[in-house]
């Protein structure tokens, strides 16, 4: 087994992540240090360890879900001293890692797991897994514009990829979109905004893939049910899971 696969069933991260823990240097075999990506271990022979600490596969995963408020930063250590989402989370997740990050003016469904290959598979756009968000804008958008935005509009990174957009409500100074996109780049939907003329005034992640935010009370977390789990692990094998879910929160 890779090295890096392993640190991944030991929950430190998603593959990238642990990859970098290994390039540090924070990571040994057998008393050894091991740099090289391309190491290979023996889980039952071999002891692996994480600065200096004995790891193993946890036997059983985490998964939960919080309804981020705004003001709080997606970080486990924020150098602003600023309120991160780990202050709204037991001392038990306090190292658990994140699916997606949310800006600090954002709120709604943040999604945590230590299964790291679950959380790559989750946020890789080639597995088309949706994130769909409520957002308030001003002003009003034209056809036109919306039309712009769903088959993808250039913002930094390149053109996005199409997005379902569907207009919710509007006045003659505002209106409410609900947008479901499949990749997940820095402040995306914000930018996807701003490139077509309007300025978001309220965003809240509603969905992602099947899991629904529901009723969840802001600030609040709870575990998946395991029908909610049935749905994400299929939806991180690339496989639609969302037919049902789609329509619960419109």
């Amino acid at each position: 087994m890779r090295l890096n696969r392993y640190l991944a069933l030991c929950g430190l991260g998603s593959r990238r992540k642990v990859e970098a823990l290994i390039t540090r240097g924070l990571v040994s075999v057998n008393g050894v240090v091991q740099k090289d990506l391309a190491t290979v271990i023996d889980p039952a022979a071999d002891e692996m360890r994480y600065m200096g600490k004995v790891i193993s596969p946890k036997d059983e995963k985490i998964y939960i879900i919080l309804n981020k408020p705004t003001g709080y930063v997606v970080t486990q250590k924020d150098e602003y001293d600023r309120k991160t989402v780990y202050d709204l989370l037991p001392e038990k997740f306090a190292n658990l890692p994140y699916a997606g990050r949310l800006d600090k003016n954002s709120e709604g469904l943040l999604l945590f797991t230590d299964d790291g290959e679950l959380i790559k598979r989750l946020t890789h756009p080639s597995h088309k897994v949706e994130k769909i968000s409520r957002v308030r804008l001003e002003p009003k958008l034209s056809k036109a514009a919306i039309l712009k935005l769903r088959e993808g509009v250039e913002i930094e990174g390149g053109i996005t990829q199409s997005a379902k957009v569907y207009v919710k409500s509007s006045t003659d100074t505002d209106m409410l979109l609900r947008i479901g996109i499949t990749e997940g780049r820095k402040r995306q939907l914000r930018y996807m905004i701003e490139a077509v003329g309007g300025k978001v005034k309220h965003l809240r992640r509603v969905q992602f893939g099947p899991i629904v935010l529901g009723d969840l009370p802001v600030g609040r977390w709870r575990p998946l049910l395991p029908v909610e789990l049935r749905g994400l692990l299929i939806a991180g094998r690339g496989e639609s899971s969302q037919k049902g879910a789609a329509n619960k929160h419109k």
